[in-house]
C-alpha cells in the first residue's frame, strides 16, 4: 500500500518554528515532484512549497516566501518543509502530496498524506 504519513506538527506561538516531515511507504518518490499544501478551517486548500525530484526547482506560495524552506530527503523521509517566523494565519492542516511535476494546484499530485495540525498561537 503506497502512503505518505506527515509529522512533526503541533502548537507553538508566534515566531516559532517547526519542521514538518513526510515519510513513504510502499514505493519511491526519488522521481516526483513533492509539494506541501495546507486547509484552514473554512478554507480550500492551498499550494505552500514544492520541489523537483531534483531538488534543483522550488517554488513557494508569496505567503511563506522568505519563511519556509522545502527541502528534499531520502527514500524514507522525500520531503521536508521546515517553517519559520510562524504567524497565526499559518494555521492549518498541512499535507504532503506527490506528482510528476511541480504544480500549484492539488490537481496535478495523485498522492496525498492524511495531513498534519499546525497551530501557532498570537
Amino acid at each position: 500500500q503506497v502512503q505518505l504519513v506527515e509529522s512533526g506538527g503541533g502548537l507553538v506561538q508566534a515566531g516559532g518554528s517547526l519542521r514538518l516531515s513526510c515519510a513513504a511507504s510502499g514505493r519511491t518518490f526519488s522521481s516526483y515532484a513533492m509539494g506541501w499544501f495546507r486547509q484552514a478551517p473554512g478554507n480550500e486548500r492551498e499550494f505552500v512549497a514544492a520541489i523537483s525530484w531534483s531538488g534543483g526547482d522550488t517554488s513557494y506560495a508569496d505567503s511563506v516566501k522568505g519563511r519556509f524552506t522545502i527541502s528534499r530527503g531520502d527514500a524514507k523521509i522525500p520531503v521536508y518543509l521546515q517553517m519559520n517566523s510562524l504567524k497565526p494565519e499559518d494555521t492549518a492542516v498541512y499535507y504532503c502530496a506527490a506528482g510528476p511535476r511541480i504544480r500549484w494546484n492539488d490537481s496535478g499530485y495523485g498522492y496525498w498524506g492524511q495531513g498534519t495540525q499546525v497551530t501557532v498561537s498570537s
